[in-house]
């Protein structure tokens, strides 16, 4: 079995079923959306296909590939993953299990900017790993945000063929991009909709709700000196911290693009709280 299942159908550029305002502010790391969005995506799929969670496999749900530091979709994996445990629960069944693909490399391109072919072109460069053994005969749910050109799902697919995992696949989206005519720069569009600037972003981070993701780490990293002043001098000390813990572990330091706003954070009071 190889499935798809979208929550919202992306058939125009300026109507949608869903909110780009809320989208925005979830994919650059506002929790209490992506629970939102979570609950939002079981109750659809569950309305629509119950007969798929009709088996005897066990369940693995995974978010699109990361190195580190997580993405926004990590996080809707991991609130579906609640409303699928409680499901199942109720049906008698064994809880489902959370694992992930792993990529080794990352880069500074704002992925939301790029056509297929050049989405595809960018993560042939990447390397991938997964426990082929751990998912045989299981029933693996790919949980996204968005599908736009579909080459994270093309990647995940060859993935699969190149390690010969014998299992159930189904595709999970939030969101799809169905009307191909469609610039696939729309996907920008929800990125930025309400998060445009750094003062919007230091808005985002002073929630309680707010927590790391790939997408606002590189946005950080990447901003020029006066913006990054600003950012860190109207932010937490534990945000501080925690950026440039994310940023080793995620190789960023190795990156020319990054150096300086990390080699900034390094040698200030706010990491090591002199």
């Amino acid at each position: 079995m190889n499935k798809r299942y979208s929550l919202h159908k992306i058939d125009s550029a300026d109507q949608f079923t869903f909110s780009p305002a809320e989208y925005s502010y979830f994919k650059y790391g506002d929790k209490f959306y992506a629970e939102k969005f979570a609950k939002e995506l079981f109750d659809g799929f569950i309305a629509h296909h119950p007969e798929i969670l009709e088996t005897d496999k066990e369940i693995v749900v995974l978010p699109s590939p990361y190195m580190a530091i997580p993405t926004a979709s990590n996080f809707l994996c991991f609130y579906f993953k609640k409303h699928l445990d409680f499901y199942l629960f109720q049906k008698g069944k064994k809880s489902s299990i959370i694992s992930k693909i792993n990529r080794n490399h990352t880069y500074t391109t704002d992925y939301g900017t790029l056509s297929f072919e050049d989405r595809k072109s960018l993560i042939a460069n990447d390397t991938y790993y997964l426990d082929k053994d751990f998912l045989r005969g299981k029933l693996c749910i790919f949980i996204d945000d968005i599908k736009i050109t579909g080459s994270h799902e093309y990647t995940v697919n060859k993935i699969l063929n190149q390690y010969s995992v014998n299992a159930d696949f189904l595709f999970m989206y939030y969101a799809e991009l169905i009307n191909l005519e469609i610039d696939p720069k729309i996907e920008n569009f929800f990125n930025y909709y309400t998060v445009k600037n750094v003062q919007d972003v230091v808005d985002v981070m002073s929630k309680e709700s707010f927590q790391f993701n790939t997408r606002i780490v590189k946005y950080i990293l990447g901003l020029n000196s006066e913006n990054f002043e600003y950012l860190t001098s109207n932010v937490k000390k534990q945000h501080a911290d925690d950026l440039i813990e994310l940023a080793i572990s995620n190789n960023y330091h190795l990156i020319k693009e990054y150096e300086n706003n990390i080699n900034t954070l390094t040698q200030t009071e706010i990491y090591y709280g002199n």
